[in-house]
C-alpha cells in the first residue's frame, strides 16, 4: 500500500488545533538540529524501533512523518515500521522539510527547541533576575557569602561547573532548598550550560516564594568559560536530601503555585479510569523524582523523567502532542513544580498523581524493547580473530562521539539508517561484525548489512562495546574510520574539538534569538502563571 501524504498546510493547522498528532522528524538527530518545524520531535530512523513505543504509545493517533522529502526514503522506512507496529494512522509530509520551508513556514534550528524557547519566554515575561559571570566573580571574590546551584543532571555538573557550585538539578530546587540554605539573606545564584536551565530554576525558587535574593547566572558556565574564569572538573557536591520539615515547607509552597493555576492530583481509580480510555487519549506517565528513587520501585510503565529534564527537554519524553501527562512523586513537589512549568509551556492535560503507596511498584531498570538477536560472536573470539589477520570488518553503530571516545582497535563508525549507501566505503572483507553501545542497534542492522553484502559472513558482537570493554580488551579513541558523515547527534559546543569558544557564544546567541522566531512561526502557545490563574 502506498504511503500517503499530506500537505504543510494541514499539518501546520494540526499543529495549531492542539488535537493529538504525532509529528516526527525519521531523519538523524544531527540533521534535524540543522533546520525543522518547530514541534517536530526527532525519532531517528535508526533509533525507530527502539523508541517509537514510548514516544507514542497509542497505535490509532495521528502520525505524521517528516524526511529529506523528495528522493528521501526515510519517511517510508519509518512507515513500514509503523505497520509492524500496529499504528494505523500515518501519513509523510509532502515535500519532507523542503515542502515545509516552501510553504513559508518556519524552520528552527538547535535541539528541544520548544523547551529552549520557553526558557527565554519566561525570562522576559516574569523579568527574571539575572548576574553576570564578571558581577558574580567580583563579589566571589569580596568574600561574599553566596549560594551557587547547579541546576543540571549530575554527569553535566561534575563535567563543568563554576567552582563551589552544588549540584541541585531542576526540580530538586525547590524539593531541596529549604534544607540547603538555611538564611535566607544568602544570595542564591542558579546555573546551567547556557540560558534556559538557570532561568527555569531561578523563577521556580521565586515562583514558590524563596525569600532569599534568587539570581541565574547570566550564560551559565559556558558565560563563565568567556569570560576566562576557571572551572571545577569532578565536582561532587550534590545538595542534601530534606528533612521532614523542610519538605513540608517545599511541599506547602508548590502547592499553593499549583493551586493558583488548577493543577490537579488525581488517585488511584482516577488513573484506571485515564488508562482504560487510552486506546482514544495518548498518556505519559513520567516518573519525576531521582534516578535511584524510580529505581528503587516505579510504576509498571512509567519513565523516568527527572522535573528539571522532562521540562527543558520534553521531545525526548512525550512525542506526542496533546496528550495526557501524569506526572509522579511520591512527595508531591517535584511534580507540582514541573506541572506548573508543563501548563505554561501549553500542555493543557497535565495531573500529578498522589498517594504512590497505593500501587504495586517495580524495581530496577524498565523492560527494554527486545529485539530478535542475530549470529553473536564473543568478544575473546572477536579479539582472536583480530589479532589473525583475517580480512574483517568491524563496524561500529554507536553515536560518532561515543566512537570518538572509545572505540575498538580498526573499526570503522557508520549510522544504521545509511548502511545502504555507506557500506560501499568498507574493504572488500569476508566477515563484518557489528557492535554498538545499545547492542540491540546491532542486532537490528545484521539483517539490512546483508541485504547489501549477501556474500558476507556477519556477527554481532555479544554484549556490544560494553562488554568488550568489560573484558578489559584494547580501545582506542579517534575519527579516521567514519564511513558515514557524522551528523547523527547534535554536538554540544564542548564536544567540538575545535573552535570551542565561537561554538559557547554561537549558542548563546541562537538561544536568545528564539522568541522572535517562535512568535513569527505561530504555533506555540505559552502562557505565564497569570494567564492561568483561576479567577
Amino acid at each position: 500500500m502506498p504511503l500517503k501524504t499530506v500537505t504543510a498546510v494541514s499539518v501546520y493547522k494540526a499543529l495549531k488545533s492542539g488535537q493529538e498528532m504525532a509529528f516526527l522528524d525519521v531523519r538523524e538527530h544531527g540533521v534535524h538540529s540543522q533546520g525543522h518545524p518547530l514541534f517536530a520531535v526527532p525519532i531517528p530512523l535508526s533509533r525507530f524501533e527502539l523508541e517509537i513505543e514510548r514516544l507514542v504509545p497509542r497505535k490509532s493517533v495521528p502520525i505524521y512523518l517528516l524526511d529529506q522529502g523528495e528522493g528521501d526514503v526515510l519517511a517510508a522506512r519509518a512507515a513500514e515500521i509503523l505497520a509492524e507496529f500496529g499504528y494505523t494512522d500515518v501519513s509523510a509530509l509532502e515535500g519532507g522539510i523542503f515542502g515545509w520551508q516552501d510553504a513559508g513556514y518556519e524552520i528552527f534550528s538547535g535541539v528541544n527547541v520548544p523547551s529552549k524557547a520557553f526558557g527565554e519566554f519566561v525570562e522576559h515575561q516574569y523579568e527574571t533576575p539575572h548576574i553576570t559571570a564578571e558581577h558574580l566573580q567580583t563579589r566571589l571574590e569580596a568574600g561574599e557569602d553566596i549560594t551557587i546551584l547547579d541546576s543540571r543532571p549530575f554527569e553535566e555538573y561534575s563535567r563543568m561547573c563554576i567552582p563551589g557550585g552544588i549540584d541541585m538539578p531542576g526540580a530538586e530546587l525547590v524539593n531541596r532548598i529549604f534544607e540547603n540554605v538555611l538564611d535566607e539573606n544568602t544570595p542564591i545564584v542558579v546555573n546551567c550550560a547556557g540560558r534556559t536551565r538557570s532561568i527555569i530554576g531561578a523563577q521556580s525558587l521565586i515562583n514558590a516564594g524563596v525569600k532569599n535574593p534568587v539570581m541565574a547566572l547570566k550564560d551559565g558556565t559556558m558565560g563563565w568559560y568567556l569570560q576566562g574564569y576557571s572551572t571545577e572538573n569532578g565536582a561532587d557536591r550534590v545538595a542534601t536530601a530534606p528533612s521532614d520539615a523542610a519538605s513540608k515547607r517545599s511541599a506547602s509552597a508548590a502547592s499553593e503555585l499549583a493551586g493558583r493555576i488548577g493543577i490537579s492530583t488525581i488517585g488511584k481509580q482516577d488513573l484506571e479510569k485515564l488508562q482504560a480510555n487510552s486506546d482514544e487519549k495518548s498518556i505519559f506517565l513520567l516518573d519525576v523524582r531521582t534516578r535511584e528513587e524510580f529505581l528503587n520501585g516505579h510504576l509498571v510503565d512509567s519513565q523516568h523523567a527527572a522535573g528539571g529534564q522532562l521540562v527543558q527537554a520534553t521531545d525526548e519524553y512525550v512525542g506526542v502532542r496533546g496528550a495526557t501527562l501524569i506526572l509522579i512523586d511520591d512527595k508531591e513537589v517535584r511534580a507540582l513544580m514541573s506541572a506548573t512549568w508543563l501548563k505554561q509551556l501549553g500542555w493543557n492535560e497535565v495531573y500529578v498523581l498522589s498517594a504512590l503507596g497505593e500501587f504495586e511498584l517495580q524495581s530496577g531498570e524498565p523492560s527494554e524493547f527486545q529485539v530478535s538477536k542475530f549470529v553473536e560472536i564473543s568478544a575473546l573470539e572477536l579479539d582472536a580473530v583480530i589479532h589473525s589477520g583475517e580480512p574483517i570488518a568491524v563496524v561500529d553503530l554507536s553515536t560518532s562521539l561515543q566512537y570518538r571516545k572509545n572505540h575498538i582497535p580498526t573499526s570503522f563508525w557508520a549510522i544504521r539508517s545509511r548502511l545502504a549507501s555507506d557500506l560501499i566505503f568498507l574493504p572488500p572483507v569476508g566477515l563484518v561484525i557489528l557492535t554498538a553501545e545499545d547492542v540491540r542497534m546491532a542486532h537490528l542492522a545484521a539483517a539490512e548489512v546483508l541485504a547489501v553484502r549477501p556474500q558476507v559472513i556477519v556477527r554481532v558482537l555479544q554484549g556490544g562495546n560494553k562488554v568488550w570493554r568489560g573484558a578489559a580488551l584494547k580501545t582506542e579513541a579517534g575519527d579516521s574510520q567514519f564511513l558515514s558523515k557524522a551528523e547523527d547527534i547534535w554536538y554540544k559546543p564542548y564536544d567540538n574539538k575545535e573552535k570551542i569558544r565561537e561554538r559557547m557564544q554561537e549558542y548563546l546567541d541562537w538561544e536568545t534569538a528564539l522568541v522572535p522566531q517562535v512568535i513569527r512561526d505561530g504555533i506555540a502557545q505559552f502562557k505565564t502563571i497569570e494567564d492561568l490563574a483561576i479567577k
